[in-house]
């Protein structure tokens, strides 16, 4: 822990929903939920106005359609957010070469090491917390930050979540035991239910509670590792420093899901999906992969991956889901998953897929390995008229999909800046053109 708050968390507020509002004039301070929009569709983000009713991310679409029917349903524009969060990535790399970003909407970075730092003191970071807020919202066009500032990893992105939406919260050194102390401890990363459950039966309920116990009791209960973690984080000791992205060498992608999943049925979609979006991103590099790997994270927060390595090299979607699905059917999900990510590696130039079948499971060499970076990959969408992608028209020009079906879409016609009507065409509709 150091003795000044110069780690800084940013997360952009509900930022797949918020990039759909700033684009969407007609859907500013409407409620707003993105996600897949399948029968096993599971929630991405949803807009604060959706969370009033109970939305949440990593819920069934179908719960999210019982609970805000009124809300605009998107299947998602990635290649929007992508751009984006590269804004707001750099405006944070022109701060501090040390930024770790966690995902598209949430970064680390460590403000010692800018070149030209802030005073460390409230009031100065304050001020700088404001400046790098409203610079974020103009480079975005009106995307909102939250932001955390502490003295460690884990106050910072403590510090956010205490300040959300739209807020900038300091923790000041020396404050960080009495801030979190009457906090539930869920708060603290790697107390998911089973772990809540097991510290319920110690009596422990919010941090101050778990500060009460010994080492040697959370050891007993939970393991030494995971104990030992436990009680350094409770007193918010937590030495992680703030890790720089590396050039990667593979592509994944992962969700963490708020409320853990053991539905198979639901795992299996979530698998299909991102094996859809890996395969989209491993053919925009013209790339093949030899190897496909899930990983899952347990309630616990114990961490489990597998890989199969082919014989030949693939960019296929159904390819790398079948291995997938067949990893993900060998593993123990008793208690559930709160995190699953898909990936490949092993990259080659040209794909030699005549080397293997489908369905041959012998073609291929199981591991377990750790050979993928885990780090959430921006997304794709696959490119279909969709709610919510974009469209152009010889006639009523840029618009985008309000929903389709019975061989029919139904589009408004509006930018950021204007407004049209909304019209209904064939879904074939020579002069109706899908948008990148």
């Amino acid at each position: 822990m150091r003795a000044e708050a110069s780690v800084l968390h940013l997360d952009l507020d509900a930022f797949f929903a918020s990039v759909e509002q700033r684009d969407k004039p007609s859907l500013r301070g409407k409620p707003v939920v993105v996600g897949g929009l399948g029968r096993r569709g599971v929630v991405s983000t949803a807009s604060y106005e959706a969370r009033v009713f109970g939305v949440h991310s990593a819920m069934p679409m179908h719960e999210a359609r019982r609970l805000a029917p009124n809300a605009a349903f998107l299947s998602g524009r990635y290649a929007k957010y992508r751009e984006t969060s590269a804004v707001v990535m750099g405006i944070l790399r022109s701060i501090s070469p040390l930024v770790e970003p966690l995902s598209l909407d949430e970064a680390f970075v460590d403000l010692a090491a800018a070149a030209d730092p802030p005073a460390f003191d409230a009031e100065s970071l304050t001020e700088f917390g404001a400046e790098l807020k409203s610079a974020v919202a103009k480079a975005t066009g009106g995307i909102s930050a939250s932001l955390g500032i502490g003295t460690s990893k884990f106050i910072a992105k403590l510090a956010t979540k205490l300040g959300k939406p739209d807020g900038c919260r300091i923790v000041a050194p020396g404050t960080e035991v009495e801030t979190i102390a009457p906090l539930n401890v869920g708060v603290i990363p790697g107390v998911g239910p089973v772990t809540r459950d097991k510290l319920a039966r110690l009596g422990v309920r919010t941090v101050a509670d778990l500060q009460q116990l010994s080492p040697a009791e959370l050891n007993r209960e939970l393991g030494q590792a995971h104990g030992t973690g436990l009680h350094a984080l409770a007193f918010a000791r937590d030495e992680r420093a703030v890790e720089p992205d590396r050039e990667s060498k593979s592509i994944s992608v992962e969700d963490t899901f708020e409320d853990d999943i053991s539905d198979r049925a639901e795992l299996r979609a979530i698998t299909e999906r991102h094996a859809r979006l890996v395969a989209n991103r491993v053919r925009e590099a013209r790339l093949f992969a030899r190897t496909i790997s899930i990983k899952i994270r347990r309630p616990d927060f114990s961490t489990v991956t597998r890989s199969r390595t082919l014989h030949g090299a693939t960019d296929r979607a159904e390819v790398i889901a079948a291995q997938a699905h067949a990893l993900l059917a060998a593993l123990d999900l008793g208690g559930g998953v709160r995190l699953l990510g898909v990936g490949v590696s092993g990259f080659a130039g040209s794909a030699q897929e005549e080397l293997f079948e489908l369905a041959d499971a012998s073609a291929v060499d199981e591991t377990d390995t750790q050979t993928t970076s885990w780090e959430e990959t921006p997304r794709r969408r696959v490119p279909t008229l969709q709610p919510g992608a974009d469209v152009r028209h010889t006639h009523y020009g840029q618009g985008w999909v309000w929903g389709t079906g019975l061989g029919r879409v139904t589009v408004r016609f509006e930018t950021v800046d204007t407004v049209g009507p909304i019209k209904t065409f064939a879904i074939d509709d020579p002069e109706l053109e899908l948008l990148d």
